[in-house]
Parts: C-alpha cells; structure tokens; sequence
C-alpha cells in the first residue's frame, strides 16, 4: 500500500496537538506497554511515509517507572529498613574495627554503603535460591555480586547466623587459628559461600551475559529444566569503563535474554574521582544499553521528590536537573542542604519558592533512587517481568551513603574506618542499639535470633528457597571412559600422517557420540572452526543457535553443510576470545552451579589464549572451573607461514603460573589420548578441581602406536621414547612436532659422529616441576627422614651424559627442571618475535632443527671434555650452522 502525504495545510494545530495527546494519555492510563507498541506503530507508519523520526536513545533525566504505575511495597518497610541498618554497621564495623587492630589490612566501606537497599530489596523479594520445575528441585537465581561490596554480603550471613562473631573478626585474616573471609568474592578461598569472583573490574558483567547465554543453551538441549530462574550482575558505574563490562552487552540482546538483568549502580564516583564529572554517566550508558536493544529502567529520584515534581508545573526541576552534571551532583551530596538550597535550588527563584517549606536537613536528605525501596522494587519487578530481551537498572545512588563527612567524596572509596564523630553519627542516623564504647571499637552486633529483625529476615529467605550466596557440589556417579575406549587412537595412524588436531577432533567426535557422557560435551570455538578440521562435527551435533537455522545455507546441498540448531551442541563465538572464554567459565563450573558436569573443550589459536584472556584464565581458576582449553596451531615454528602475531612459544610458560592448570605438549595422538581421558577421570570422576591446558599442532606426520607401559610417563611428564643404538652418553628431549627434530638428530649423531643418544617424550615440563618442587618442600620440611626423589630423577635413572631439551616453546619452559639437572641440562627454544616462512626455514632461524640439535649436542660435549672442542667446531660447519648469524632471540 501506498502512502499518500497531503500538502499540509498552514493552520495552528495546537488544539489537534492537545486531542491526540489527551488520548495518547487514555491509553497509557489504561495500559502503558499498549503505549508503547503505539509509539511503535506509529514510528514505523511515519517511516514508510517517508517522514523523518529523529532516534533519541536517552529519556529525560527522572525515573523511568512514573509515580501513578508503581505498586505498593509488599513489605514491612521499617523493618526491612531496621535489617538494612544492622548490615551496615556490621559491614562498616568489620573494615573499620580490621584496620584498628591492624593497619594497612585494607578493606571497603563505600561501595556497600551505596549499594545497600538494592541488595536488600533483592534479598527480601526477588533472589530465589531455588525453583521447582519438572518435579524437581532446579538452583536458583545467580548473583554477580560487586567485589568491593563483599563486606555487607559478609555482614548479612552473619546476621542469618552462617557466619560467627570470630568469622567476621577475621575479615582477610586468612591465614590465622580462626577461619577468616577472604577479602572480595573467591570461590578457592570459601568454596562454600561464593560462587562468582568479580572484583577483577568487567569480568563480572562479561560472564554475567555469557552465564545468562549458558543457561538457555542448557535448556534447549535440555539438559536442564526450563525456569524462571534470571542472573543478577550488579555492575559499578565506573566499572563500565573497562571494556570487557560493555563489549559483549549486543550478544544478550541478539540472544534475547531475558533471563538477564544488570544493575549499575550509579554512585557517581570511581576510586580517584567522578566517573563523569563532565556529563552524566546514566545519560551515557542509557544510550549504550538502549542503541544495543536493552530494556532500559533508570532509578533516579526517590519518593521524596514526588512531591516536588507534582508541584512544578513548568517543568523547571527536570531542566535545573539536566543542566548538572555528575561533578555537581556529587558536590551537593557533599556539601549539604544548605549548599544544595544555594547552588541548585537558588539558580531559579520558582525553585526555591518550591521547597521554602523544606530545612536544610530535609533538603540534605533528599533521596536518590537507589536508596529508595519502592522505587526499586518496581524498577525489579518490571525487569523481571520484562520479555524478549535483557534489562538493565540504572540506579542513582551516593557513595559513602550514610557515612557522614566521608559520603559523596573523591577519597570515599578507600576510606578504612571512621573518626569516633563518624561513628557515632553513624550509630545515630542508623539506630544502632550498641553502647559508645562499642561503637568506636568497631564491634559487630547482632540481635537474638528470636527478635523481630531476625525472624523477619529469616522468614523472607525461607519463602525464596535459603540463602545467597551458597556454593554446594553435589555428589556426582559420573564414570569415566576406561583408557582401552581410546584404543582406536593409541594405536597409531597406520602410516598415514596427520595432526594432533585431526587426532584431537576425532576423539571429540567421538566423545559426542557415547550415549553416556556425549550429551555433555561442550566443543567451544571463537569461528575457528574449519581451521581445526570440525567440519564434520557441525555436520554431526550443528552449532548452536537460539532461533534455529532460519536461512537456507548455500551449501545445504553438501554433506558437511554448515548447519545451526537451536538444540546445537557447538558454541560457535565468533572472532571472540573472551567471549568463549566467558562460555568455557559458563561450562566449567555447571558442574556446581547446574549440576550438569558439561565438558567444555575450547579450541583457540594458542596465540590468543592465556596472553589475552589471561585475567578470565585467572578467575576461573578461581571458580574452581573444570575443562580442556585446546591450544590450537601451537608452537613458533610449527604454525608456519602466518608469522609474528600468530606464532606461539610462551604459552606453557604463561599456563604454568596458573596453581590449577595442569599443562601438557604431546608430540603423537595416543600422548593426547590417555592425557584427555586422564583428564576425564581426575576432573569429574574424582572431583579434582584442576583444568587442563593442551597444545595441538598442525603439522602432519604418522602417528605411532603408544609404547607399552607408556602412560604413567606420559602423565608425569616424560618417558623414554627411543633408547640409544649402542650405549648412551647423551639424553635428548624433545616435545610436540619437534620430538621429530629430536629423532632425526638421534639419527645423525649416531651415524655421522658415532655419539649415541637416548630420545625422551616430555609431554609437560610444568607437572615434571611441580612434582619436584613438592618432593624438595618435603624434604626440606622432614629432615630427619629419608629423601624422596623426583620423578624427574626417577625417570633418568642412570642414564648418562648431558641432556639437550629442545622445544617449538621458550627455552625457559625446559629450564624448568633447570634446578634438578645443574649441570647436564641445555635448552633450546624459540625465544623471540616469529617470522613468515616454512618449517625448515623457521626452525633453522629458531636454531630447533635437528641439525642445530645435534651441533648443541656436540658443543657440550666438548665443553665436557668427552670429544675434541676442534672436532665440534667443524661438525657445526659441515651441519650448515652459521655460528656468526644474529641471536634470534633479539632479531
């Protein structure tokens, strides 16, 4: 159909303006989303008739809920306002009575002071800690909680009675007699009471979205039951700055999360000063969350404006409102109602007139939103009603809220503790029911369990299903495949060549067809895919898309089509390295927070793994996360032809800091078979919490069949792979493709020099360490008992000579077991910016071939004085190694 526009005619449409209006406001009385679908229609009909509808992605700057839409309280206000009191003197005591006793401990106040009421009003009507679906009992809500806030988490399970009065002396004493608390959320620290760590600023809202994203993918393959079960993220407004908290909030809204809800809170300030000082950050992130396709609720004003705003019938207060900016709005908080009576009021005479019947002290105590509970359990409640997408809360609240001459000023954020005036306003404005003593000590206060605060509180979490925040593992039958099911893999390639990565997609494939644990892998990929060969298996399990496939792809007529389902198994990112990794922290720990022990597999360029996501690789370590991270093409030299930026050699060194991560570099398919089934069994069979960092390689060659009586070494961390011809003087280790290079310089040693050399596989250096450095921490500790002796020297045994260890990684990865090996040990590596060539010619540059190999080789021995140094010289000439040629290392 086809619109046809009049001339319009040049007549005052005031009176027309006013009628449609007038009935714009009948609707909006009776129905305000039938509003907005009408603003809708008739944006979209103003579109097609060609008329220009300016975007405007910010609202005014007031609430976005009006007055007449809320609905009462549902609970007993004063009480919840009594409870709120309690855990703010606890939380603040804590920091306050720690850094008394102990200076320097550290701590925050602040960030809880401003963040108290949205919390609270969550833990009495929205947080459930359980839900009831399918007949059976399914977890509950997720809460992302502000790190810096965790003193008033603490101070609330101390009032449920999960905490007692010494637990919550020992605010970050964690190393002393008495259990302490850790100092921000640790699921390694207290494994029983976090669930997320998030005081590492953007992890919490990245992993927020991608857990949201998570729980509806476990529910489309139903592997759990769908409920009304949402993720909480509260999110510092100078959080946002870090681009990790805002980088992916376009996913929530492509996936349609609506089981997602993010509340900034607001307070204005960051730990130097205003986050925007200039502008105004709500201002700022409504048109980010808006622009992206979020549901936007701002939490601006409390009720005690309501009035103020009903009484100026021009319109003057929301424009005084939008002429500040946050540096002002933070100076008024600071300084007062007689300062904010001055300088915000007094700028329009119609203002003051406004509140001529209001004291500086009433002025002063004007709310903002976040500090209001009606305001915010409306702005909860049409978020969790809201459908289709995500929600976010922009909640307006004050730093310090509540600490007197601390509150709304740049140095809040790491104030400690009070002065003894500060406390004992504190007590006052609160009502806290304490003597002055024990007030300026600091000292924790809770009422008997029978008092009504108590029972109240008690009560509200009883009908939400228990407490939050709770981490609880269940008790798992979960079986892992015996070795003998990866028979297929230990037995070699049968002379035909192939990677470690086709070996490894093999097994995946094969893993996502057993009918007992292949519903439970989770193959995660950043569109990556076809790199490493899963053609296939898109084909096999699809990709996952929440809407299904709703296209026709061009090579649906092809075996291996490229196929999304909304029941799809793959995880296919996107060119997205924290986003999958935010996915594999997601699948890691829904062993403990689904009960679904999901398997993930996250396959990467091993380049862009621990190097850049190295804080999340961090974090899940933290959350006790269990998985395989699959570092694809590895290795400086094996990755041929890409160069500088894609080369990897420093990834094991970076995997190796990481206490949890248990790191192997195997050269042949079975070495990755009994690793990965290992793996399987130690992880979630026996309920290890340890995660596994795994090199693949690119580079083809025949895979051959695992050596008897192999495996134990090949978890250790080496065995001997290939005994000398004659009787050995030297040791040589070799890793991934360039055990290869070893071999060949076993080769050439022994035929052109008659040195003969025992080759060894050592699948990790860092478990080789970690085993010696416990074996040494032993006998240091049992001197009067009989030395043990690491594995590393267990495996060598007798075996003579000097060792050379030679890998496509850094030369400190086999310098390692430096400490063990003083001096028998030489390194070779890749240290250095890689380049763009093939394999001969990087490994040349790298001086890793088998020819460098062999001329290292020769060199100590004559500097052990076992050949002649003139007979080495030469034998470096006639192996064609420049010896003059620039260090690689600095080239």
């Amino acid at each position: 159909m086809t619109t046809k526009l009049e001339e319009a005619a040049k007549q005052d449409f005031t009176a027309e303006v006013s009628e449609w209006i007038e009935a714009f406001d009948d609707v909006v009385a009776a129905d305000w989303e039938q509003g907005s679908e009408l603003l809708v229609a008739l944006r979209k009909r103003a579109q097609e008739a060609g008329v220009p509808t300016p975007s405007e992605l910010t609202t005014p700057y007031r609430n976005t809920i009006p007055k007449h839409d809320e609905v009462p309280y549902p609970g007993d206000r004063a009480m919840e306002r009594k409870v709120e009191s309690l855990i703010r003197w606890n939380a603040m005591a804590m920091v306050h009575g720690q850094n008394k006793k102990d200076a320097g401990i550290g701590g925050h106040i602040s960030t809880y002071s401003s963040l108290a009421t949205l919390l609270e009003v969550g833990f009495n009507h929205f947080f459930h800690a359980k839900y009831t679906a399918g007949g059976q009992e399914q977890p509950g809500d997720f809460i992302y909680f502000q790190g810096h806030a965790s003193p008033g988490v603490y101070a609330r399970a101390y009032l449920e009675g999960r905490f007692d009065d010494d637990r919550l002396k020992n605010f970050r004493h964690e190393l002393r007699e008495t259990p302490g608390l850790s100092s921000y959320p640790h699921p390694w620290l207290m494994p029983n009471f976090w669930n997320f760590p998030t005081v590492s600023m953007g992890i919490g809202p990245l992993n927020a979205i991608y857990q949201a994203r998570f729980m509806r993918y476990l529910e489309n393959r139903k592997l759990i039951e769908q409920t009304d079960r949402k993720v909480w993220a509260f999110v510092g407004d100078g959080e946002t700055d870090e681009v990790d908290s805002l980088g992916a909030i376009s996913v929530a809204a492509r996936e349609k999360l609506d089981n997602l809800i993010f509340v900034v809170n607001c307070n204005l300030q960051r730990l130097d000063g205003p986050v925007r000082g200039n502008k105004r950050i709500i201002d700022e992130l409504e048109g980010v969350f808006r622009g992206a396709g979020w549901n936007v609720i701002k939490v601006v004003w409390g009720s005690d404006w309501d009035a103020l705003f009903e009484r100026d019938h021009t319109g003057l207060l929301l424009r005084r409102m939008e002429e500040c900016v946050d540096g002002e709005y933070q100076t008024f908080k600071a300084k007062g109602g007689a300062y904010l009576r001055e300088h915000f009021f007094g700028k329009y005479p119609e203002l003051l007139e406004l509140v001529k019947d209001m004291t500086d002290e009433q002025l002063g105590l004007l709310h903002r939103g976040g500090h209001d509970r009606l305001k915010i359990y409306n702005a909860y409640k049409r978020a969790v009603e809201h459908k289709g997408g995500p929600t976010v809360i922009l909640a307006k609240t004050v730093k310090g809220h509540g600490l007197g001459s601390a509150q709304a000023r740049n140095a809040t954020h790491s104030e400690k503790k009070l002065a003894d005036d500060g406390l004992a306003a504190f007590v006052k404005r609160f009502e806290i029911p304490i003597p002055e003593e024990a007030a300026k000590s600091g000292t924790p206060y809770r009422p008997a369990q029978d008092s009504p605060e108590i029972v109240y509180m008690q009560q509200r979490r009883k009908e939400l299903g228990g407490y939050l925040p709770t981490r609880e593992v269940p008790k798992s039958d979960f079986k892992a495949p015996e070795l003998d099911y990866f028979g297929e893999w230990t037995a070699g390639s049968n002379k035909r060549a192939v990677s470690t990565t086709m070996g490894f997609v093999s097994i995946l494939r094969h893993l996502m067809k057993d009918p007992a644990i292949g519903k439970l892998i989770v193959p995660i990929v950043p569109d990556e895919g076809r790199t490493f060969g899963l053609e296939s298996a898109i084909r096999q399990v699809g990709i996952y898309a929440h809407e299904g496939q709703k296209y026709q792809p061009h090579d649906a007529d092809m075996l291996l089509y490229y196929r999304e389902d909304k029941d799809g198994q793959i995880l296919e990112e996107g060119i997205t390295e924290t986003g999958s990794m935010a996915s594999f922290t997601a699948a890691g720990t829904a062993y403990v927070n689904y009960k679904v022990p999901a398997i993930p597999f996250y396959m990467y360029y091993s380049m862009f793994g621990f190097q850049r996501i190295g804080d999340m690789v961090w974090a899940f370590a933290d959350s006790r996360g269990k998985g395989f991270l699959m570092g694809g093409t590895a290795g400086r030299t094996t990755m041929l032809g890409e160069g500088l930026q894609h080369q990897d050699g420093h990834s094991i060194v970076l995997a190796s800091t990481v206490p949890t991560c248990i790191t192997y570099d195997p050269a042949f398919v079975y070495e990755l078979a009994v690793v990965i089934q290992d793996g399987i069994r130690r992880m979630y069979e026996k309920g290890e919490d340890c995660f596994y960092y795994i090199t693949m390689y690119n580079e083809d060659y025949v895979m051959p069949a695992m050596p008897e009586g192999s495996a134990e070494g090949i978890l250790r961390g080496m065995y001997k792979l290939k005994p000398a011809a004659g009787e050995a003087t030297v040791q040589l280790f070799g890793s991934g493709p360039i055990l290869n290079e070893v071999l060949r310089a076993q080769e050439i040693l022994a035929s052109k020099y008659s040195v003969h050399a025992d080759v060894w596989s050592v699948t990790s250096y860092t478990e080789l360490r970690r085993d010696a450095l416990a074996v040494e921490r032993w006998n240091r500790l049992h001197p009067a008992e009989k030395e043990k002796v690491p594995y590393v020297l267990q495996a060598l045994g007798s075996s003579a000579g000097p060792i050379i260890a030679t890998s496509d990684y850094m030369k400190s990865v086999p310098d390692l077991l430096s400490p063990w090996l003083p001096s028998r040990l030489v390194t070779l590596g890749t240290d250095g910016f890689g380049r763009s060539d093939n394999r001969e010619h990087l490994r040349r540059h790298f001086e890793v071939s088998a020819e460098a190999i062999a001329g290292a080789t020769l060199s100590k021995l004559a500097r052990d004085g076992k050949i002649k140094p003139k007979t080495a010289q030469k034998a470096l000439a006639e192996l064609g190694l420049d010896v003059e040629a620039a260090d690689p290392a600095r080239a």
